[in-house]
């Protein structure tokens, strides 16, 4: 009986050391967390600026930061499309506008070719490369960022030349434009 008892015990030592040891092992089943270069809430859009963080690999450098480069407009592009679309739904349906399906099209059309195009404001504000010497590849990081305020007006300026919506329509993403135009500007002086 004693022996026994001695065993349990044991056993009961053993199963709560290996539990202790387990939850003392801070590995996670998803690994360890890394803090990429580029975060931070310098790199991360706000009421003011849109901003895009790109990350590229290749085992030659100017790849690797061709890949940032498109990631980070790619992205950048996204965040545009998706502000300007909430701002195109809310303001159709305050104005509940009969049309506003079609309105909101014809916008998100001038959204993507304005994307498509080179914006004047767009700006590189950071980039970084790595080597890796074991893996023998490249990482390349490039931030940008465009000010809100600025791209609006670009926006603006192109629906006035854009040809593929009548008057009518452009006349509504003018004053959609203008009424957000305003409210950065506003938010600027506060």
């Amino acid at each position: 009986m004693r022996n026994s008892v001695t065993l349990l015990r044991l056993s009961l030592f053993v199963t709560v050391s290996a539990f202790v040891m387990l939850g003392c092992n801070s590995s996670s089943p998803l690994g360890s967390k890394v803090k990429e270069p580029f975060s931070g809430s310098k790199y991360e859009s706000n009421g003011k600026w849109f901003r895009a963080v790109g990350k590229g690999e290749s085992v030659k450098d100017n790849i690797a930061r061709s890949k940032a480069d498109l990631d980070a407009k790619g992205q950048l592009a996204s965040q545009v499309n998706t502000n300007i679309k909430t701002v195109a739904d809310q303001y159709l349906s305050q104005t509940e506008n009969a049309d506003s399906y079609d309105v909101g099209d014809k916008f998100q059309s001038l959204v993507r070719e304005v994307m498509n195009t080179e914006i004047a404001d767009l700006r590189k504000f950071d980039e970084q490369k790595y080597f890796n010497e074991e893996t023998k590849k490249y990482t390349a990081y490039v931030a940008y960022e465009i000010k809100k305020n600025a791209m609006l007006r670009f926006m603006k300026k192109r629906a006035k030349t854009y040809d593929k919506i009548d008057d009518r329509s452009r006349k509504i993403i003018e004053d959609i434009l203008e009424e957000e135009i305003l409210k950065l500007e506003a938010a600027e002086d506060n």
